[in-house]
């Protein structure tokens, strides 16, 4: 399993040169499975690009595409995605209850006038309805993805829910994605720290969000984010090998970032712990 980051800014876009080592786009990352399929998480304004990538590749024209939630910043560049104009490619839309309905409603909304200048109409890819999350009985695996690749999902910790995913590839390497997870307030649907903890046991990689400074965090309970030390303690709790700090305060400059990796890495030695800390950056590629 490979997963390639196209966007890890968090609440809005924020180009510039303060932040050209992590990057300025909102969420998106690429995941490609031992068996060659795409499978697309998040239509920040990362997707754009990650658009352009994809046209290039004719035989690469039916991806898998799953939304965590329908926040504008992890929907801001699906009208500039590419590949939906062209009836060459098929999307199989995932997550949510009723992700044929509900995902393709949130995306529409966004190109509805007045807020775009061009309506979903003119979108000629084929979408299709894809797995759903919170039923009861799931077989945890994607249309037209290989069932040796494997998908868990769990309610966020967020305004107005969503969720985030567990991935096992064919050789049992796993990885967590959990943006948007605010683990110090229980909003609704959402999961005690205990359930993410389980949900996080053991794994390769986990991105996972850390908007906040223990100083930031003081004024923004509630606003469904989480803290440096919140991201690294639950990572440290679950035995996670390796930790990306995702979804950067839009705010936070490349030399903040370094700071707060720095401190976080002097935490995880006065811990005792084996755990690697990283910030998350556009370009970075993982291979599982």
């Amino acid at each position: 399993m490979q997963i390639t980051i196209w966007g890890c800014r968090g609440s809005i876009s924020a180009p510039g040169k303060e932040t050209l080592r992590y990057g300025g786009e909102s969420t998106c990352l690429e995941v490609t499975t031992d068996g060659g399929k795409t499978i697309i998480i998040d239509a920040g304004s990362g997707i754009r690009k990650l658009g352009t990538k994809l046209l290039k590749d004719a035989s690469n024209t039916n991806f898998t595409f799953i939304l965590t939630h329908a926040h504008w910043d992890h929907l801001a560049g699906f009208p500039f995605f590419r590949p939906a104009f062209s009836p060459a490619y098929t999307m199989n839309l995932c997550g949510g209850p009723d992700p044929q309905r509900s995902l393709l409603k949130f995306l529409q909304h966004q190109m509805d006038p007045p807020y775009f200048p061009v309506d979903m109409s003119a979108m000629r890819a084929k979408f299709t309805e894809g797995c759903r999350c919170g039923i009861t009985k799931c077989t945890n695996t994607f249309p037209g993805v290989e069932n040796s690749h494997k998908c868990e999902a769990i309610p966020l910790n967020h305004p107005d829910g969503g969720y985030g995913f567990k991935q096992t590839d064919s050789k049992g390497k796993t990885f967590v994605f959990l943006t948007d997870n605010e683990i110090q307030f229980h909003h609704e649907n959402g999961r005690t720290r205990e359930e993410y903890v389980a949900f996080c046991s053991n794994a390769d990689l986990l991105f996972h969000d850390a908007h906040y400074t223990d100083e930031e965090y003081a004024k923004t309970k509630t606003w469904g984010h989480s803290t440096y030390k919140d991201a690294v303690d639950l990572a440290i709790d679950a035995n996670v090998k390796k930790l990306g700090l995702f979804h950067h305060d839009p705010d936070r400059c490349d030399d903040d970032i370094d700071r707060y990796v720095a401190r976080c890495v002097e935490y995880i030695k006065s811990k005792n712990s084996q755990l690697e800390c990283f910030a998350c950056a556009e370009g970075m590629t993982f291979n599982l």
